[in-house]
């Protein structure tokens, strides 16, 4: 199976794609991953380049996971491009994925908004949602101790992109993830 990731630096930081295929090994399944990522663009820079037409359309994917920006999330620019992107999808073949992203620590009240828009989309286009940023602040609370944030509270720690590659696996293949003490917890949240 070939997944292809597409977003900025919540898809980059910690090599989420990697962790997310140590999650597949260790259940069993053998993927290939490949990444797109840029710093600070969204979905629509994604959707206006050459280079992610072209790997859609002849990477030859089974799935393809679309993170759009944390900061400054807008429902309507996320909406005009998934929806371009979602044509080149629909010509590979591929199944695409929403990777719903958590907000910045200072906040949390936007994450309902995201959440919602996230949602939205996904239903407009027939696309499944990982609802990431959901999980993201129920561990968040049930498990303060834990720092689920890199040191700018903006990006994921280790254990929050590991959290996000948890609950990806778990959208993709619609089971829970088998593992260690973090999977446990990630699908009790779930």
């Amino acid at each position: 199976m070939k997944v292809l990731f597409i977003g900025n630096s919540h898809t980059f930081f910690n090599d989420l794609p990697y962790l997310f295929k140590q999650i597949c090994s260790e259940n069993n399944i053998d993927v290939d991953v490949t990444m797109l990522a840029r710093g600070y663009k969204g979905l629509d820079y994604h959707s206006k380049e050459p280079e992610t037409r072209f790997n859609i359309l002849y990477g030859n994917y089974d799935i393809i996971v679309l993170q759009h920006l944390q900061s400054g999330f807008d429902k309507d620019v996320l909406y005009t491009s998934v929806k371009k992107i979602k044509e080149f999808i629909n010509m590979s073949g591929a199944k695409p994925f929403l990777y719903m992203t958590w907000t910045l620590k200072n906040e949390r009240d936007k994450q309902i908004e995201l959440s919602e828009g996230y949602r939205e989309v996904g239903e407009k286009l027939g696309i499944d949602v990982a609802n990431v940023g959901e999980v993201w602040w129920r561990y968040f609370d049930k498990y303060p101790e834990e720092e689920l944030y890199y040191q700018d509270d903006k990006h994921a720690s280790k254990l929050g992109s590991t959290l996000a590659a948890y609950v990806i696996y778990n959208t993709i293949f619609n089971k829970k993830a088998s593992g260690g003490e973090l999977s446990k917890k990630v699908n009790e949240l779930i």
